[in-house]
C-alpha cells in the first residue's frame, strides 16, 4: 500500500481536517488544527506531505521521526499540530486495512469506557447551575468551567468572590460527588493563583487547570500547589514528550492534559501518557475540537491505565454553526452512558466522516473570517490573558 494523495479542509466552527488517500482505496482522516492558526498549520501539512507521497502508510514510527527530526527547527504548536493530524490519519488507515480499532494497535484495551466531562458557562462564566443540571440530565457526572474573567497580577477580591460564589452554588446544587473542574486558562498570575487555590479548597474541586501559563510551570507549580490541596491539571499548550519531561521532572502537577491535535498525534500522546504513569501522574486528554480529535483521544484512553477522564466539546460555547458530531454519519458510536464514553469498536478510528457535508462547509468557510481567539484588556488598558 502506498500514499498517493491528500486533501485538507477548513470547516466551521474552527477546525481543520485532513484526508490521506492510498492506492488501495483506503483513506484515513486526521484533524490538523490549531485554534486561530489552522490555515498556517495546513501550509505545514502541505510541506510534510511532500515526503509522504509514495510511502507505505503503515510505517508510522519512521514517518513520525522523519517529519519531526528531519528539519533543523523542530517542534512548536504549528509543526506539531500538522504532524498530529497526519499521524491520526495514518493510524486510521492502518486500522481500517487490518480490520481492527486503533486501540488494538496501541496495546489493547485496559478498560471498557472512559469517564467524560462537559463544558458549561462560556468564556465569562454565567448561569452555571442551570447548565450543570442540564448536563446531569444528559448523563454527565462532571463538568468544567472557566474560573474567572481577565485578572491582573494583583486584582480585586470581588472577582475572587464571584468565582467562589459560582463554585459554591454548583457544589450546593449538584452534591459532593459531582465533578467540578475549574479552568484558570492561563489568565491568572501567580499571586492571584495562590489566593484562588486557598479559597477554593473547601469546595473540593475535581481539579484546577492551567493555574499559570506554561512558561511559568517550572518555578511556580510547586509554590501554587502548597496553597490548596486541589489536583493541578495542565499540558494543553505543551507539544512533545520533551516538554512534558520537564513538567514531570519539576513535579507539582497531578493530571496532564496533552492534546492529540497539538502534541504529535496518537503516536506521541501514547508515549507521553506512559511517561506520566511512571511519575504517578494521571492523564486527562485535552479535547475542545472535533470528532476526529475526540475519537483519537478515546482510543488512547482505552489503552492507558492512568487515563481518568476525557474532555469532550459537544455543545461547547465555541461551537457556533456546527457541533462536534455534525461531521460524522455514525453519531451513535459516541455513547455517553452515565457519564462515560464507551470504547470505539469500529475499524481504524471508528468514525465515518460525512464527506459531502464537510465539503459543503469547507466551501462556505472560504467566505467567512477565520476564527481568532478574543483579545482582552485589563481596566488600565494593558494586555490581559484570554
Amino acid at each position: 500500500m502506498k500514499i498517493i494523495g491528500y486533501e485538507t479542509f477548513i470547516v466551521a466552527p474552527r477546525w481543520g481536517f485532513l484526508k490521506i488517500i492510498t492506492d488501495e482505496g483506503i483513506v484515513g482522516w486526521g484533524e490538523p488544527c490549531l485554534e486561530g492558526r489552522t490555515h498556517t498549520v495546513h501550509t505545514c501539512v502541505d510541506e510534510m506531505m511532500e515526503y509522504l507521497i509514495g510511502k507505505d502508510p503503515f510505517d508510522m514510527e519512521l514517518h513520525w521521526n522523519y517529519l519531526h527530526r528531519s528539519t533543523f527547527y523542530r517542534g512548536g504548536p504549528v509543526m506539531m499540530s500538522a504532524l498530529s493530524g497526519i499521524d491520526q490519519a495514518l493510524w486510521d488507515i492502518k486500522g481500517k486495512a487490518l480490520g481492527v480499532p486503533v486501540y488494538e494497535l496501541t496495546g489493547g484495551k485496559c478498560r471498557d469506557k472512559i469517564k467524560t466531562y462537559s463544558w458549561i458557562g462560556g468564556d465569562r462564566p454565567d448561569d452555571v447551575v442551570n447548565m450543570a443540571k442540564d448536563r446531569a440530565e444528559q448523563g454527565f457526572t462532571a463538568i468544567k468551567m472557566n474560573g474567572t474573567d481577565e485578572l491582573n497580577f494583583i486584582d480585586n477580591y470581588s472577582k475572587v468572590d464571584a468565582l467562589l460564589e459560582r463554585v459554591q452554588s454548583l457544589r450546593d446544587a449538584m452534591g459532593k460527588d459531582f465533578g467540578i473542574g475549574i479552568d484558570f486558562h492561563g489568565r491568572v498570575h501567580k499571586p492571584m493563583a495562590k489566593i484562588l487555590m486557598r479559597e477554593l479548597e473547601p469546595m473540593k474541586p475535581m481539579f484546577v487547570e492551567e493555574p499559570v501559563l506554561p512558561e511559568h510551570f517550572s518555578e511556580s507549580i510547586h509554590e501554587i500547589a502548597q496553597y490548596g490541596a486541589i489536583p493541578i491539571a495542565t499540558g494543553e499548550r505543551l507539544h512533545s514528550r520533551w516538554e512534558f519531561k520537564e513538567l514531570l521532572k519539576h513535579g507539582g502537577v497531578d493530571i496532564i492534559q496533552p492534546d492529540v491535535c497539538h502534541c504529535g498525534g496518537i503516536t506521541e500522546l501514547k508515549k507521553i501518557a506512559s511517561m506520566a504513569e511512571a511519575y504517578d501522574v494521571a492523564l486527562a486528554p485535552h479535547c475542545p475540537l472535533g470528532a476526529i480529535a475526540l475519537a483519537s483521544s478515546v482510543h488512547i484512553d482505552t489503552t492507558c491505565q492512568n487515563a481518568i477522564i476525557q474532555e469532550q466539546s459537544v455543545g461547547i460555547h465555541y461551537n457556533q454553526g456546527n457541533d462536534v458530531l455534525d461531521y460524522i454519519k455514525n453519531k451513535d458510536v459516541f455513547q455517553f452512558d452515565n457519564g462515560y464514553c464507551l470504547n470505539l469498536e469500529g475499524d481504524g478510528l471508528g468514525i465515518e466522516i460525512d464527506e459531502e457535508f464537510m465539503r459543503e462547509q469547507n466551501q462556505k468557510a472560504q467566505s467567512l473570517p477565520a476564527w481568532r481567539n478574543p483579545h482582552w484588556t485589563n481596566e488600565d488598558g494593558s494586555f490581559a490573558e484570554w
